[in-house]
């Protein structure tokens, strides 16, 4: 079945570009727009979607709130933010609210494509370059570092997990974890699923989400 995606962003011209180029996709239907994050919230009540690609800043009800409101459903479908840089701190936001991830609006349309099949297969952080452009933008609004973690279960990490958590959280891929740790692409995913289990996140992104709020990584990308 082909992947339902939903487009919602205040701006008709960006809606009309991204379906045309979802339209041409033998995997992909455009089943519903929405220009805000209420209206979006209306046609799922009625349109099945699993993929929406969520805009930050809109009338009646923005983006962040929207996520939040659809990811508290059951069957909830993915929520993939589309940004810009000047709106980082939203993009952040919309991740604590559930989704699975971020690009930039102005994506190249081989990536935006590669991401929406990443979201709807269950993965997260579909672009690592692009989150940590993203989040040297945005982290000096959360904690520093100068601090240790808080959270209760980063103390029930082995200190290789807690290394692969330091750089899932500055945006690498498994690829590039196991070429820096000089280990196989299947031990890191072996890692980064204990890690989820172990400190119950859904997904690569909340990694990213705790590591930045417990002051595991400083602003700028670097580790404690």
């Amino acid at each position: 079945m082909a992947i339902r995606v939903m487009l919602v962003d205040d701006q008709v011209l960006l809606r009309t570009g991204f379906r045309m180029v979802l339209a041409a996709q033998p995997d992909m239907e455009v089943v519903a727009e929405a220009g805000d994050g209420a209206e979006a919230i209306e046609n799922l009540r009625s349109t099945a979607v699993d993929v929406v690609l969520m805009d930050v800043r809109m009338p009646r009800l923005d983006g962040v709130e929207a996520t939040r409101r659809m990811c508290a459903e059951p069957d909830a479908p993915k929520v993939l933010i589309l940004t810009t840089f000047d709106l980082d701190e939203y993009a952040f936001s919309g991740l604590k609210a559930g989704a699975s991830g971020f690009m930039l609006k102005d994506v190249p349309p081989a990536e935006l494509l590669a991401a929406i099949r990443s979201v709807h297969s269950g993965d997260a952080v579909v672009a690592p370059s692009t989150t940590r452009r993203l989040l040297d933008r945005f982290s000096p609004m959360l904690p520093s570092g100068n601090s240790e973690p808080q959270h209760k279960d980063i103390a029930r990490l082995t200190e290789r997990e807690r290394e692969v958590m330091l750089l899932v959280a500055q945006g690498l891929s498994n690829g590039e974890i196991a070429a820096r740790l000089v280990l196989s692409e299947a031990t890191v995913k072996t890692h980064v699923g204990r890690i989820l289990t172990k400190l119950s996140l859904r997904d690569r992104v909340q990694v990213v989400v705790l590591a930045y709020e417990t002051g595991m990584v400083r602003a700028g990308g670097g580790s404690v």
